[in-house]
């Protein structure tokens, strides 16, 4: 019997192995994500935020709302940039 992993984290990982062969700047252990709703903007966070409960609300957000067929090709999450900002200022401070 195996542990299913969201969908929501399988993407990530994917997402993660399609950027490693294509992105150098991307130190190990993190992860490059594309935020905006216009204008894109490319953080690069720490892989450990994916298993966040906070990160993961938004993930599961993102995909309800808009799934994952996005054409940056990587993580892309069309929210507000200020939003994420916050989001991963206390995810940061947290860990």
């Amino acid at each position: 019997m195996g542990i299913h992993l969201p969908s929501v984290i399988l993407h990530a990982k994917q997402a993660l192995k399609l950027q490693s062969k294509h992105q150098t700047d991307v130190p190990k252990g993190h992860i490059a994500v594309f935020v905006g709703k216009i204008h894109m903007t490319r953080f690069v966070v720490p892989i450990s935020y994916l298993s966040h409960p906070s990160f993961l609300d938004l993930l599961h957000w993102v995909e309800e709302e808009f799934g994952f067929d996005h054409p940056m090709g990587g993580l892309t999450i069309p929210c507000d940039q200020h939003v994420f900002i916050h989001l991963t200022s206390r995810l940061h401070v947290c860990s």
